[in-house]
């Protein structure tokens, strides 16, 4: 525990690695995340988790997690579940990402049996997502490697609200602020698997 810690224990850290929990990212991206790191001390986390084997530079000047660096993926999910339980008040800020990775991290399927994928575009963004035999099988960010059962385009905000069941997914259609394409029934099986751990998620906090 100690020699983990000697690699992901230090200051911003762990926030590095969790920008780059769904896919790959630039410098650019990571200093838009963490604003408060600073470009040098983001500069000298990102040299320290590569030199560990941690992460990877690519082409294009991005940087992913290394196959090691992607098995730290169930204590981030240890950690986001400890620390919904604080006593004390939570605070952070919601970005596209957040909203996705709390997916993956409360997950909890309607059905042990159900198997089908989704494209999640999110502003700016866009998120796949596969689900087999109940469970989540992928989530990444970037482009689908096949044609989904339901594709759904909103806002991070809007979304919370239909997986917190605040807003229904007509409503939402019908208001203009979610477009739907596919089988609305794997869809509304998502609102089901996401609004189930909703109030023990909370709708404002990074994980």
């Amino acid at each position: 525990m100690a020699h983990s810690l000697d690699v992901i224990g230090d200051r911003w850290a762990l926030l590095v690695l969790r920008e780059l929990r769904l896919g790959p990212r630039r410098f650019t991206d990571l200093q838009a995340a963490l604003p408060q790191a600073g470009p040098t001390i983001l500069s000298q986390r990102l040299r320290e988790l590569e030199s560990h084997g941690v992460i990877e530079r690519r082409w294009q000047k991005l940087y992913a997690l290394t196959p090691w660096g992607a098995e730290l993926e169930p204590v981030f999910r240890a950690l986001a579940r400890w620390g919904m339980q604080s006593p004390n008040e939570r605070e952070g800020d919601v970005t596209n990402d957040t909203v996705m990775l709390g997916v993956r991290t409360f997950w909890k399927a309607p059905s042990p049996s159900w198997t089908a994928d989704f494209t999640i575009r999110l502003g700016d963004d866009g998120y796949y997502l596969s689900i087999v035999d109940g469970e989540v099988a992928s989530l990444f960010r970037g482009e689908p490697p096949r044609a989904p059962s339901a594709a759904l385009t909103t806002d991070r905000h809007t979304f919370a609200r239909v997986t917190s069941r605040e807003l229904t997914l007509p409503a939402a259609q019908k208001a203009g602020v979610l477009d739907l394409s596919g089988s609305r029934e794997h869809a509304q099986l998502l609102v089901s698997a996401l609004s189930s751990s909703a109030a023990r998620r909370g709708s404002g906090v990074r994980t």
